[in-house]
């Protein structure tokens, strides 16, 4: 078989934009804040990471443009080399300081975090132990590694157990990696027992807290916070496309440990580092987060509201425990029929279908911002339930 022949065979975006119900790729032509334009059609935008709602805080902007214009639009290398600026290094001290751990690494985006961590980490007799819900990123990065991956069964620690002392015999490394909050569910995973069976059956701990760094803790520092829990997770790994509206990502650990990521990390290495401006967005958005609390309060209150409000109505949330408010569907059709209706009402929503989610579990993934209004929430309440009630999903 020719190498192509699988894209020309592959039809399904074409069959579902005649449908009109394509959700994907769709241009936004203003700025992400609670209202989005696209194309030409003023949107309530209930489908970002935007937690904070950063993105178009005055103050990052600004920051952003001042250090384009003082360092320019890029640094045309990776960090190993000379793409390393003054600031990359202010936000890996500040970030270190922030999440309790000795030092930190940035690297581009989350995504490449992910890769770059776990390849260079985990060697040829080494497990890694994943929950089956585990981002997309983090799974590529145990294919990248030499290791075996081995899955567990999503958030359940009887599984966990399970596996590790199926392969307590092994003698190379043992590293488990879970999601601090699962990007689809919005649940939080169970970091007191992960950390407890680590322990045990002598396993390493890393955390994906792309979607937990700025929403939960006291202080906004994400799962370990929550649980109390950092000294225990050996490492915390976080995105800057989320809380901190800008892109990038880090790893924080111990001295060690980051010192032999910046020097057998291919990501890292044989990447460009992350633009000037995108590191300035990311040290105002670090301020913000530890001096306006009450950023996390609003999002917090917003999103006890949704859950409350979305179950008292009839929808399935799921387990959800954040301001990720997932509405199951079910059918793979029926979830794109459903996102279109919300469309045509003027909410900008996500359809998530197979593989993200398991068969037969379609979800629309709505998730909230801390400068959402009464207002607009009251709106996206009225516009679920009629929708939910024209396709008996209630």
């Amino acid at each position: 078989m020719d190498l192509l022949t699988k894209c020309k065979q592959f039809t399904r975006h074409k069959e579902i934009q005649n449908a009109g119900f394509y959700p994907y790729f769709r241009p936004i032509s203003s700025s992400m804040g609670t209202e989005v334009v696209v194309e030409g059609k003023k949107m309530l935008m209930i489908g970002s990471n935007n937690y904070l709602g950063l993105v178009s805080d005055p103050r990052v902007k600004e920051a952003a443009a001042d250090a384009a214009m003082k360092y320019g639009s890029g640094c045309t290398g990776s960090r190993f080399l000379n793409g390393t600026l003054d600031i990359h290094e202010e936000l890996e001290d500040k970030l270190a300081k922030f999440l309790k751990k000795e030092k930190a690494q940035v690297f581009s985006t989350g995504f490449q975090t992910n890769l770059g961590t776990i390849s260079c980490l985990v060697n040829k007799n080494d497990l890694i132990f994943t929950d089956r819900s585990d981002h997309a990123s983090i799974v590529d990065g145990c294919r990248l590694s030499f290791g075996k991956t081995i899955k567990f069964k999503h958030n359940d620690m009887e599984d966990l157990e399970r596996v590790l002392r199926n392969n307590s015999d092994n003698e190379g490394g043992k590293l488990i990696v879970v999601d601090g909050v699962f990007s689809m569910e919005g649940d939080i995973c169970n970091l007191p027992e992960i950390v407890e069976l680590a322990k045990k059956y002598e396993a390493r701990v890393m955390v994906d807290d792309a979607h937990s760094i700025g929403v939960l803790g006291d202080n906004g520092r994400g799962t370990t916070e929550y649980y109390g829990l950092a000294d225990e997770t050996d490492m915390i790994m976080g995105t800057f496309s989320k809380s901190f509206a800008s892109l990038g990502g880090v790893i924080a650990s111990t001295a060690e440990v980051i010192d032999y990521i910046r020097h057998f990390s291919r990501a890292l290495i044989f990447s460009a580092s992350m633009p000037p401006s995108a590191v300035a967005s990311c040290l105002v958005a670090l301020d913000i987060i530890q001096k306006e609390p009450e950023r996390r309060e609003r999002l917090w209150a917003i999103t006890r509201r949704m859950h409350s409000e979305f179950k008292a109505m009839g929808f399935d949330i799921g387990s959800t425990q954040t301001p990720i408010v997932p509405i199951y569907i079910g059918d793979e059709m029926k979830t794109f029929q459903f996102w279109k209706s919300l469309s045509d009402e003027g909410l900008f929503t996500n359809p998530i279908i197979p593989p993200a989610v398991p068969p037969g579990q379609g979800l629309i993934r709505t998730s909230y911002t801390a400068t959402h209004t009464d207002e607009q929430m009251d709106r996206v309440l009225e516009t679920f339930r009629k929708v939910g009630k024209k396709f008996g999903v209630i």
